[in-house]
């Protein structure tokens, strides 16, 4: 699904009114509607004497909300309509559906100050329909006194297109902002919707269709895009169901060292967890005994060491390679540390591989001082960084700015001819043709050690089973957040660790693909 900004939404929005005829308050009506179907069924369920509040601003956020009442008052609501009055100051369509408001007697209020507003508000929830995602700048006066008193009514509140405050580009906000427990987004998903404050502010999202044609979105081509569900479903490879464990992939994992063996049992678990056929481990023959007391369905292969130090040695390279040729994807870095010798080891393997290739933490590392080693040397590779390993990589100061942040990653997925996660809140996925796709899954409870490991072990998993390294990157994270939240749901973001990941890994298939 395209993701845009409110320029390029005000845009298509253009397109489609002027030049394919079809009328602004036709596309209010549609927006109005829809909402108001998917309000009653995914929210109130018996809409019936439900009592809502709607607060509606003057522009077309507002006439949206009018259309909403409308029809939540055909579905047996009492709706109750505050506008920031006087109604001869709407927008013109806006006044159309405020008109067409009162012609069914839904009852309506003129806010001009404080003093209009009640001391109590009589409802079960709040619809926020007062500014929508073309507004920029601080609110002021009444308006800010608006958001501030929906915010303190302790009732549950429903924003129409974004809360009336935010910056949907940013996902920032100056000034006061509605606090929304779910979020209506017209059209198409608004990037500033994902980026903290606004993912938090926006509470549970929701894209609704109005309609707006595909030719007309795809004459933007626009290269910013929101994993789905859809989405990764459709990715995910079909099974056998006369299938034996070599049809499912053989994975390669080479990783460990003294420390870090953790890295390496969390990535192998959460392969096998993720569909996998069969999974190595290749580690320092040192620490193969700790592995194999570890891991119980994964296998370890015990490789050369350096002087007993629990690091790989450059002279396993020839081993390696016999086993990688066995295999169908291979992932490099999780725990193998930072030994100059094993960072030579994974650079000279690298630039032989054909298979493909995750590239994560440590394995990253190792091209630190040598990125040209890298450079468009192998066209089936995923490279995995945080923002740290990321700015070592490319030898530049990330941007602050989330958009900027992304569009660098996109420049360098093209200069690496690989495909790039760029990890954090939100992760985006960086393809070598400058497609970007925002990750909306995941939370704070996350940012804690081993859960990139997880990661990189689900990522090489869909690899070896025969997924494009696109398609594998993008499932993966989506699966990865989803598992983080559904163990988050279980025992909180203050209490989640990595290996809960991988237990909520099962549930995050079912969801996605229920009947598997």
């Amino acid at each position: 699904m395209k993701l845009v900004t409110a320029q390029l939404m005000q845009a298509i929005d253009r397109e489609t009114i002027e030049k394919r005829h079809i009328p602004g308050p036709e596309l209010m009506e549609r927006a109005g509607r829809s909402i108001a179907e998917k309000i009653c069924n995914d929210i109130f369920v018996n809409p019936e004497k439900k009592r809502v509040a709607l607060f509606c601003g003057k522009g077309n956020n507002g006439g949206d909300g009018f259309v909403v009442g409308r029809y939540l008052h055909q579905y047996g609501c009492q709706v109750l309509i505050y506008y920031l009055g006087p109604a001869e100051n709407l927008s013109p369509d806006a006044k159309l559906n405020y008109d067409r408001a009162a012609a069914l007697h839904i009852k309506t209020k003129d806010i001009r100050s404080n003093i209009d507003l009640p001391a109590e508000i009589s409802a079960d929830y709040i619809v926020d329909a007062i500014f929508g995602t073309g507004f920029t700048g601080v609110p002021k006066g009444l308006l800010s006194d608006v958001i501030e008193y929906i915010n303190h009514q302790e009732l549950p509140i429903i924003s129409i297109d974004c809360p009336s405050g935010l910056n949907v580009d940013s996902g920032q906000h100056e000034g006061t902002v509605i606090q929304a427990d779910y979020t209506y987004c017209l059209a198409l998903p608004k990037a500033g919707l994902f980026y903290s404050p606004g993912r938090e502010l926006a509470g549970m999202i929701n894209i609704v269709s109005i309609e707006i044609p595909a030719d007309v979105v795809a004459s933007f081509n626009i290269n910013e895009n929101l994993i789905t569900p859809e989405m990764v479903n459709s990715l995910l490879p079909k099974r056998k169901p006369d299938g034996h464990k070599g049809d499912f992939g053989k994975l390669f994992i080479l990783a460990g060292s003294t420390g870090l063996t953790g890295a390496a049992v969390l990535s192998a678990m959460a392969s096998v967890r993720s569909g996998l056929g069969l999974v190595t481990v290749g580690c320092p023959s040192s620490l193969n005994h700790i592995l194999e007391m570890k891991l119980t369905e994964p296998m370890t292969y015990p490789l050369p060491d350096i002087g007993k130090k629990g690091a790989l040695a450059l002279r396993g390279l020839g081993e390696i390679k016999k086993k990688i040729s066995e295999s169908n994807a291979v992932v490099i870095g999780p725990g193998i540390g930072c030994h100059h010798e094993t960072g030579e080891l994974v650079r000279r393997l690298v630039a032989s591989l054909d298979k493909p290739t995750l590239i994560d933490a440590d394995g990253l590392n190792a091209f630190e001082k040598n990125k040209t080693s890298l450079l468009g040397k192998h066209p089936k590779l995923v490279l995995s960084p945080h923002p740290g390993e990321f700015q070592r990589l490319i030898d530049e100061v990330l941007p602050e700015n989330h958009i900027d942040r992304y569009k660098l990653a996109g420049e360098y997925a093209h200069k690496y001819n690989a495909v790039i996660i760029l990890k954090g809140s939100p992760s985006i996925v960086a393809d070598t043709d400058g497609a970007l796709y925002l990750n909306p899954t995941g939370n704070d409870g996350m940012a804690t050690g081993g859960t990139g490991d997880v990661l990189s072990g689900i990522i090489g998993s869909l690899l070896a089973q025969g997924v494009t390294p696109l398609n594998s990157a993008l499932g993966a994270v989506f699966l990865h957040g989803l598992s983080g939240d559904l163990a988050a749901a279980e025992y909180g973001r203050r209490s989640l660790i990595a290996g809960d990941l991988i237990d909520y890994l099962p549930e995050a298939f079912k969801t996605i693909q229920p009947l598997s």
